[in-house]
Parts: C-alpha cells; sequence; structure tokens
C-alpha cells in the first residue's frame, strides 16, 4: 500500500491564505498579491485539496478565515515581517530608517497632534515616508491595512501593542468674537449647535449633548470634529470641541468647564508583528515620546 505524501505548504501558499485573511475577497487579495482573482481561487482550492482541509468558509460578504487559517495567517506574518526587515538591513545604512510607514488617525488627531512630530522624523529620517489615512472609520490593524494608529478610546484592543498618550478632554466653544460668553439652559436651547454628522452618533460629544439636552437640533452637521472647529471659529454657532484642538487656536473661547462625561483617551496602537519592524518601531517610539495632550 502506498503512504499518501503529505502536502508541504510554501511560501506563495502562505501569501495567499495572508491576502485573503486580510482582505476577504478574492478581488483585493488579487490586488494586493499583483495576480488574477481566478489565480487567488485556483491556489485556495489546490491548497485546501492539499491539506484536506477547508480554509475559508464563503459567503456573499466574502472569505472568512477558519481557524486553521488563521494560523497560518498568523506565521505568514511572522515570515513577512522577518523578510521586511531583512531588506530593509540590505538597501540602507545601519544608521538610516528607510520605508513606508502607514498611519491611520483622524483629521483632528493629525492636524494638531501629528504633523509637527511628522515634520520631525522626516528631519531626523529622511528616507522615510509616510502613508496618512485621515477619517472616523477604524482601519483595521490585525489585517495590516495600517502600521499604526492613533485613536481616541476607552478600551483599546487586546491583541494591539498600546501607548496610552493621555486623556482627551472636551469642553463647550464659542467663537472669541461672539456674543455668548458663557453657557446655561436658555443658551443651550437658543444658540445655533455646530456637531457631528450621523456618520459618529456614538461620538462622544453627541452622546452628551442628546443625552443632556435631547430637544437641542443642531443647525449644522459637519463630517468631522477640525470641520466643528472650523465653523465655530467663523461665528456660525456653538459645539463641543477637544480641549487639544481648541487650545492651539486664537479664534475660540470656551464657554463651559471640561464635561466630564465627554472625556475619552488617546492611545498610540500598533500590531505585535509590526512593533518589530525599524521603520514602524521607530516611528512609534517616536510618538510614544513626543506626543503630548494639553
Amino acid at each position: 500500500m502506498i503512504a499518501k505524501v503529505q502536502y508541504k505548504i510554501s511560501s506563495s501558499d502562505l501569501e495567499t491564505i495572508l491576502a485573503l485573511s486580510r482582505t476577504g475577497t478574492l478581488s483585493l487579495a488579487s490586488e494586493r498579491l499583483g495576480v488574477d482573482a481566478s489565480t487567488i481561487f485556483r491556489n485556495l482550492q489546490r491548497i485546501e485539496k492539499g491539506l484536506g482541509h477547508r480554509l475559508f468558509d464563503r459567503s456573499r460578504s466574502g472569505y472568512y478565515p477558519l481557524e486553521l487559517a488563521q494560523e497560518l495567517a498568523h506565521f505568514a506574518e511572522s515570515i513577512e515581517a522577518q523578510l521586511e526587515q531583512a531588506r530593509s538591513l540590505t538597501q540602507t545604512a545601519p544608521d538610516q530608517v528607510s520605508g513606508l510607514v502607514r498611519i491611520t488617525t483622524t483629521d483632528t488627531v493629525l492636524h494638531s497632534l501629528l504633523a509637527p512630530e511628522l515634520k520631525t522624523l522626516r528631519g531626523i529620517h529622511p528616507l522615510l515616508a509616510f502613508d496618512l489615512n485621515a477619517g472616523n472609520e477604524l482601519v483595521n490593524l490585525t489585517r495590516r491595512d495600517a502600521d499604526i494608529a492613533v485613536r481616541a478610546t476607552r478600551r483599546p484592543p487586546q491583541h494591539l501593542i498600546g501607548k496610552h498618550v493621555g486623556p482627551i478632554r472636551v469642553a463647550l466653544y464659542s467663537a472669541k468674537k461672539s456674543s455668548i460668553k458663557k453657557f446655561d439652559n436658555q443658551i443651550a436651547n437658543e444658540a445655533t449647535w455646530i456637531a457631528p454628522d450621523d456618520a459618529m452618533p456614538d461620538h462622544p460629544s453627541v452622546v452628551w449633548r442628546k443625552k443632556n439636552f435631547p430637544k437641542v437640533t443642531p443647525v449644522f452637521k459637519v463630517s468631522s470634529v477640525l470641520s466643528v472647529a472650523e465653523l465655530i471659529g467663523r461665528d456660525l454657532g456653538i459645539g463641543l470641541l477637544p480641549a487639544f484642538l481648541a487650545n492651539t487656536r486664537t479664534d475660540l473661547q470656551q464657554i463651559t468647564e471640561v464635561i466630564d462625561d465627554c472625556q475619552t483617551e488617546l492611545w498610540l496602537l500598533t500590531h505585535t508583528e509590526s512593533r518589530h519592524l525599524r521603520r514602524v518601531s521607530t516611528v512609534f517610539s517616536h510618538f510614544a515620546h513626543h506626543l503630548k495632550l494639553k
């Protein structure tokens, strides 16, 4: 009787599994690997047949990695990180740090906190480049869609490596030239409010306003907290802002004390595999030491 030859998984097999685990679709996995979606599909069929196990659940929403695929993707990430470290060592001098670092944050944090530090980093490490995703949606670090996240959250994911930057304190502001110098219930009901739009229903400022002033309907709804600050500065109304943003501007005035119920925390986050990459660890370490909330 001839024994069945055990399937030997290859590095390219692991690449396929990792790309599909991260993206969840054949088309996005094919973009990452630079091959046709049909090639990804055939490769997956071959791998699953060779292993004798299904690796992914298929549905209309895409491909969901089963336990074996998740474990294999973890090994693939380790190999990917080690290869990237090796390439970095061969491409630059020992004292130089180079490569692309992908950062996800909000436009408020980017412009108020990160931009000055990015300028400093470029001065120290001119071979570094940055891909900056500034939006309210949460880019998935687990799938390595970004290397570093700088996000406001009360509960950072346990599987990520994190550095607590500090508390984000929030108060109500009006324009410096506004006639509104203090805040009370009458002002709350008569003033024009500016607030984040319905894309951010769980934003602490939105939750606080709805809880304490349920009859207030904002006249201006915008897609970012930075836009809230811009419109307040133009004397279009009042709104809630993080102190670290408002304190950098001369066109705003604080009209309440800090509102404890609105407070959240700023975290610097990265993936466990990414932290070993020299380019990522360099940027992460710089932010960890220099990002300060006022």
